[in-house]
C-alpha cells in the first residue's frame, strides 16, 4: 500500500554518546548502563544528576532538553523533547515514566495519522516536583513546584504547585 505523503525513514543513530557531545554536562552526572542519548548537542544537564538504567533521552534536532541540578531519573524512562523539555532542580522522575512533547494532529482522514502534521508543545517540570513510577506526561503540561504526580497517572492538564494529583486522567487529590 502506498500513501500520498509517504516519507522515507532515516536512522536517528544508535544513542551512544561521549561527555563532550552535550550542550552542557555538569559535574557528578551518573549515566547507568544502557542509557541512550539522541541529539546530545541539544541537551543540558546540571550537577549531581542520576539517570537510571535503560533510560532514553531523546533530544531533538531543533529544541532543547534541560535537566536541573540534583535531579533523579529512574530506570526505563523515555523523555522526548521535540517540543522542548525543562526539568527543574531537585526533581524526582520515577522508573518507567514517559514524557512526550509531540503528537500527530491526525486531522486529515485521507492519510494515516502517522503522516499527518506533528504538533509540539513544551513540558515543564518545576523545581522539587516528583513524578511517580509509570506515569505519562503529555505535551504542553506543566507540573508545578513541589507537586506530586501519583504512580501510573496520565497527566493531561497542568498540575498546580504543592498539590498531589493521580489517576487516569490525573486529577487533584489534595494540597500538600
Amino acid at each position: 500500500m502506498i500513501f500520498e505523503n509517504e516519507r522515507p525513514y532515516k536512522s536517528h543513530g544508535n544513542g551512544l554518546f561521549k561527555e563532550e557531545d552535550f550542550k552542557k554536562l555538569g559535574e557528578n552526572v551518573i549515566f547507568e548502563d544502557n542509557v541512550l542519548v539522541f541529539h546530545p548537542e541539544n541537551i543540558e544537564i546540571g550537577n549531581n544528576v542520576y539517570i537510571g538504567h535503560n533510560t532514553i533521552l531523546k533530544g531533538y534536532y531543533n529544541n532543547n532538553m534541560s535537566i536541573g541540578d540534583h535531579t533523579w531519573i529512574g530506570q526505563n524512562c523515555f523523555i522526548h523533547s521535540a517540543g522542548r523539555i525543562t526539568i527543574g532542580k531537585c526533581v524526582g522522575i520515577g522508573p518507567m515514566v514517559k514524557i512526550l512533547t509531540s503528537q500527530h494532529k491526525g486531522d486529515n482522514i485521507k492519510i494515516p495519522v502517522l503522516f499527518t502534521e506533528l504538533s509540539t508543545k513544551e513540558v515543564v517540570l518545576e523545581d522539587g516536583c516528583d513524578i511517580g513510577i509509570g506515569s505519562i506526561i503529555l505535551p504542553g503540561i506543566t507540573v508545578g513546584e513541589g507537586a506530586i504526580v501519583g504512580a501510573g497517572s496520565v497527566v493531561t492538564k497542568d498540575v498546580e504547585p504543592y498539590t498531589i494529583a493521580a489517576g487516569v486522567p490525573a486529577r487533584l487529590l489534595k494540597y500538600r
